[in-house]
């Protein structure tokens, strides 16, 4: 029986050639950009509406997640004292750029790299934290988007005065968790509810469990209305916030549509969806050679007012002509 040789040498060439295509491949991988995404929440709290909006911004600069893209998660669970060795995670594994909206997660980003580029989302002022040197030109690795709440949160309580003027005792709903916003809240809005009369009380809720307790002291101190500090935390809870101030008969403003939506009175301030937007764009235009620290913060171009006719009226109340008439958006 004659014995089969094999082709020793095409054989050898066959396994240089899958060794070598292997190692084009590989290479290939390597060359895909990681992002790392610093999340305060999770996923399922977060949703995914924000998130896509996020991968919309980087979609418009030419980058997909999954083909020339990758972006690795690392959650926080609303334990904010995470946030630090998280980033430290993200930094070690070499990312590209690391996202970081939401103000607690924005220090713990700069105090881990000084090096990898990092775009925040944050309410407060990027100077005032450090975080950058100008708004017109950061200077470092950081750039992003802010919103400033100390300008629109004296404005919100004016809104709130006007709805249920005849309120004088008014809480401010922060979270002790994000020490840093939370201070400089309520240093803005003493200022604002003194020059109207105003009593402000100061209530505070890490989590769910917190915000029920802080809804019964606002009962048991009869408060009249409530203001809501912005906080990424208050975001994930919107139907929780939202349900315990229409059980308890609260007149309520918020920072973000979102609650408005889910049956709040009403809002005002910008779009935390195009703020999730604009995050994702910084973050492509980084990955395609712009320097963060030429990449002058964004700020919202518009701040909406939102109304909720119908939960005026579960507060046998309505809203004033005026103050309706200002509304860019009415929800019957």
């Amino acid at each position: 029986m004659p014995v089969r040789r094999t082709n020793r040498r095409g054989f050898i060439a066959g396994l240089g050639g899958a060794a070598a295509w292997t190692a084009v491949a590989s290479a290939q991988r390597s060359t895909v950009p990681t992002i790392g995404f610093l999340g305060i929440s999770s996923l399922e709290k977060m949703g995914a509406g924000v998130l896509l909006d996020f991968k919309q911004g980087l979609a418009n600069t030419g980058f997909v997640d999954g083909q020339n893209v990758t972006i690795e998660y690392r959650w926080a669970q609303e334990q904010y004292d995470r946030l630090p060795s998280l980033a430290t995670e993200l930094v070690q594994r070499g990312v590209s750029v690391l996202a970081a909206p939401g103000s607690p997660a924005a220090l713990p980003a700069k105090a881990a790299t000084s090096d990898i580029p990092i775009v925040f989302m944050i309410g407060s002022d990027p100077v005032k934290l450090g975080l950058v040197a100008s708004l017109n030109r950061p200077g470092g690795n950081l750039t992003g988007v802010s919103y400033f709440n100390e300008e629109v949160a004296p404005k919100r309580l004016e809104l709130l005065h006007e709805f249920a003027p005849v309120a004088r005792s008014v809480a401010l709903l922060v979270n002790p968790a994000n020490s840093t916003l939370a201070a400089a809240q309520i240093e803005d809005l003493k200022s604002a509810a003194d020059a109207i009369g105003l009593h402000l009380h100061i209530v505070k809720a890490s989590n769910a469990v917190d915000l029920e307790q802080a809804f019964a002291i606002m009962v048991r101190e009869q408060i009249e209305a409530l203001q809501l500090g912005v906080d990424p935390l208050f975001g994930n809870h919107i139907d929780q916030i939202v349900s315990l101030a229409q059980h308890h008969k609260i007149p309520a403003i918020y920072p973000w549509r979102e609650f408005t939506v889910a049956g709040g009175l009403m809002n005002y301030g910008s779009s935390i969806p195009d703020a999730y937007y604009q995050v994702g764009v910084y973050v492509g235009q980084i990955l395609k050679g712009a320097k963060p620290a030429e990449l002058p913060v964004r700020r919202p171009t518009k701040l909406i007012l939102v109304v909720n006719t119908r939960a005026a009226k579960a507060l046998g109340a309505s809203f004033p002509a005026p103050l309706l008439a200002r509304a860019d958006e009415v929800i019957e």
